[in-house]
Order: structure tokens, then sequence, then C-alpha cells
């Protein structure tokens, strides 16, 4: 018999979820400053749970690099000096 494959994904139970547990709501409500410890469990206000994404990197302007390869390499070449053979 083969393992189903959610099972086999280490990190498979880690994965968005869209319900949070009431301890997790709770915690985010204390976040956001919504809750204090005296008030109910029961009848918690709505929480929004959104996923997310990491946002990219801009890249640098092509001008800013070539100015900075172009100094690089200035600087690690020895200059000639005037030899005469």
């Amino acid at each position: 018999m083969s393992i189903d494959r959610s099972l086999k994904i280490k990190g498979a139970l880690s994965r968005h979820r869209n319900v949070l547990t009431r301890a997790e709501r709770i915690e985010k409500l204390k976040d956001e400053e919504r809750w204090s410890e005296g008030e109910s469990l029961l009848g918690l206000p709505k929480v929004a749970h959104r996923k997310s994404h990491a946002g990219r990197k801009e890249a640098p302007a092509k001008e800013a690099v070539t100015e900075e390869v172009a100094a690089e390499a200035e600087a690690e070449t020895p200059k000639a000096e005037g030899k005469e053979s």
C-alpha cells in the first residue's frame, strides 16, 4: 500500500489555512488591541487572515551598476608606469 502524497511532505500541515483556532484569533485580536483579558471567549469578532507573499526585490539601476563595476575594475588593475624597454 502506498502513502498518500499529502502525508509525504514534511511541512504539509503548515500551509495557509483560512480558518483560525480560537487561540490564534485571540492572539491576533491582542496584537490589534481589540481584546482584553476580562472579555468573554465566546462570540469573538471576525479576524481577517490573509496569506502574504514576499515582495520582489527591485533591481538596481543599470547605470549605477555599470559605474560600480567600472570603478572596481579600475581599482583592481595596476596602472602601467612609463617603462621603456
